[in-house]
């Protein structure tokens, strides 16, 4: 099976298509000037066995291309059509376009890293960015205009470079791929537009099929209201009197919706404040240097699978399935322990395990019950806090960080058998289990950002401070110098001034701008003229350059004051001028201002600083 990579285009008097596989390469075009869709289909025809690669195919291309092909006496107008009745779906019905039994087999990138999910959106010009491509083009003309045939060119040359940004996007998808292609063979389902946590889910629904007699995926829980206190373990118990008043707020609670059920709950003891939350308890010390010498160590404690876990061991499970899935939930926990990390079926196993718990709170999962979700997510926490009571009792010991399913705590060194007695208890107490590790040196500037060095000189970042292959690809990874610098500065003592004038790599100072095609992206020089840009632009901050405004139209709210109301205007980096850097070619080292750099850097190194070691 050879693998096409494949693009097209549409507008009203022009459809045009590349294929691409290694150096054999395909252009078919259907417009005023020329009509090749004859051509195309045969094309297609000889070639019916292969697997074609898009990005955002099966909502978009395929559609199209599968209304010609069973449309073959269409014009260029007809598809166009097609096409834009595609593009004007409403975000909700997003997937009614889609062909689920396509003539030609798909594999969509976008649908494989899960960017359909709105909270990963994320278009082939932000991965051109993240990819760091030399030249970042947008689409050349609007949607809908009529173009010439000069235009039709560049088009087609536009599609290709698009094509070419895919393809690059495939080469760093090969490891997924792989995966989806051995589980589709093992386990004869198509796994292959599957993002991880849907592979991990239908694992799981599979097995439950296979061994409960009558399982029906149609079927959830729908609750009018919660009782908390019936979700709570008889064996949870406190001596410390805010977590008794935790413990006994939670009980008397009775809510009719998962949102903000733990909104503002919290308690302090120690000088340390454990927030509550429908999704798990956080908290963090001040932003300070943790470290550990002679006499202290920094000690992580952390829950093996948590919520997992407290379902397989609680019996905690969705009513409308039954007790059995606890022990389907069971089988598939043991049988990931026999797998290496780093083999398709363990990130399987994973995903099956971790992806139930945030899909019994979705009204469109097989496993929807908000009971079931907060039997996890309230018990974790009160499990977790009851650990730390009988470690904080550890003479001289201190929180650091707390969040979801473990614990940062120092305490001195000649009391670490103790608190592995207090562990050891805690596991009894519960029938979990927990992973031992820790710190040479933690800097925290909260639960979500901080950098920690491990014994071995290892670094794990969080939050602010990830950069390189902590990113993922639906992340912002603008002006990564940033992270570098301050990082330096922290671990080893070194000057952020210093490490960003010697830097020499020119893709850390990138920084990503990116508007809707509602709006519009505009360079603002030191006379007041305004030149629209693309949508989607690299820049980078620059001592003689212009400002950068977003454009937005007026809210709703605004033209029910006033119809005429004017567009919003947003600075970028506001105070700082920007070179636009679409093309790296146009970057000049000598324009870069880098005194912008070094303050975003020292942002986020000196509240740490400042907060004195401990």
């Amino acid at each position: 099976m050879r693998n096409w990579i494949f693009d097209i285009e549409t507008y009203c008097n022009i459809f045009c298509i590349g294929l691409k596989h290694k150096n054999e390469r395909h252009t078919f075009e259907c417009s005023w000037r020329k009509n090749e869709i004859s051509q195309m289909l045969s094309f297609f025809d000889s070639v019916k066995n292969d697997i074609f690669t898009g990005f955002n195919s099966l909502s978009f291309d395929y559609p199209v291309l599968h209304y010609i092909i069973q449309n073959q006496g269409v014009d260029v107008c007809d598809i166009y059509k097609k096409a834009d009745s595609i593009i004007q779906t409403d975000w909700n019905d997003r997937f009614s376009h889609i062909v689920w039994k396509p003539f030609i087999k798909q594999q969509d990138l976008l649908l494989i890293h899960h960017f359909d999910n709105v909270s990963r959106l994320t278009s082939l010009k932000t991965l051109e960015f993240n990819m760091r491509s030399h030249n970042i083009e947008d689409l050349p003309y609007p949607p809908g205009s009529v173009l010439n045939f000069d235009q039709f060119d560049k088009l087609i040359e536009y599609m290709w470079v698009d094509i070419t940004e895919t393809e690059k996007f495939y080469h760093h998808t090969k490891k997924q791929i792989q995966i989806r292609k051995e589980l589709s063979e093992k386990y004869d389902h198509d796994f292959t537009n599957y993002n991880d946590t849907k592979i991990g889910k239908e694992y799981l629904l599979m097995q439950l099929e296979k061994k409960m007699v009558g399982f029906n995926r149609k079927n959830q829980t729908i609750r009018d209201s919660i009782c908390l206190g019936d979700v709570i373990l008889l064996y949870v118990k406190f001596e410390q009197p805010e977590f008794r008043r935790i413990h006994n707020w939670i009980a008397d609670q009775t809510i009719t919706e998962t949102k903000n059920a733990l909104k503002d709950v919290n308690c302090t003891i120690n000088d340390f404040t454990f927030e509550f939350g429908t999704g798990g308890i956080h908290g963090a010390i001040d932003p300070c240097i943790v470290e550990s010498d002679d006499e202290y160590i920094i000690y992580s404690v952390d829950v093996k699978s948590y919520y997992p876990n407290l379902s397989i061991v609680n019996r905690f499970h969705p009513e409308h399935i039954g007790e059995e899935f606890c022990d389907v939930y069971k089988d598939v926990y043991e049988l990931r322990q026999q797998y290496a990390k780093g083999t398709a079926e363990n990130a399987m196993l994973k995903l099956a395990l971790n992806g139930t718990y945030g899909d019994s709170n979705s009204k469109y999962s097989p496993f929807f019950d908000s009971f079931f979700t907060m039997s996890i997510t309230i018990n974790g926490q009160l499990l977790l806090c009851m650990l730390v009571e009988q470690l904080i009792k550890i003479p001289n010991s201190r929180m650091l960080m707390i969040n979801t399913d473990g614990l940062e705590i120092k305490i001195p060194r000649k009391y670490i058998n103790h608190l592995k007695d207090v562990c050891s208890w805690w596991e009894g107490v519960t029938g979990l289990i927990l992973e031992h590790d820790s710190y040479e040196k933690l800097f925290v500037r909260d639960v979500n950002n901080y950098i920690g060095v491990y014994p071995d000189g290892k670094l794990k970042r969080k939050g602010t401070y990830c950069y390189g292959s902590d990113l993922g690809w639906h992340q912002n990874h603008s002006s990564q110098i940033v992270q570098i610098a301050a990082e330096a500065a922290l671990v080893r003592g070194e000057d952020i001034t210093d490490i960003i004038s010697r830097h020499s790599d020119i893709y850390d100072f990138m920084l990503r701008a990116k508007v809707p095609r509602s709006s519009k992206l505009v360079t603002v020089d030191y006379e007041g003229n305004e030149e629209q840009i693309q949508n989607n632009t690299r820049y980078y901050i620059s001592v003689f350059g212009v400002d950068l405004v977003k454009l937005m139209p007026p809210t709703p709210q605004q033209l029910a004051k006033d119809a005429d109301a004017p567009e919003r205007r947003f600075m970028l980096n506001k105070g700082w001028k920007a070179s636009v850097c679409n093309n790296m070619d146009d970057y000049d080292d000598a324009a870069v201002e880098y005194e912008y750099y070094i303050r975003e850097a020292h942002k986020i190194v000196d509240p740490i600083l400042k907060g004195g070691r401990i």
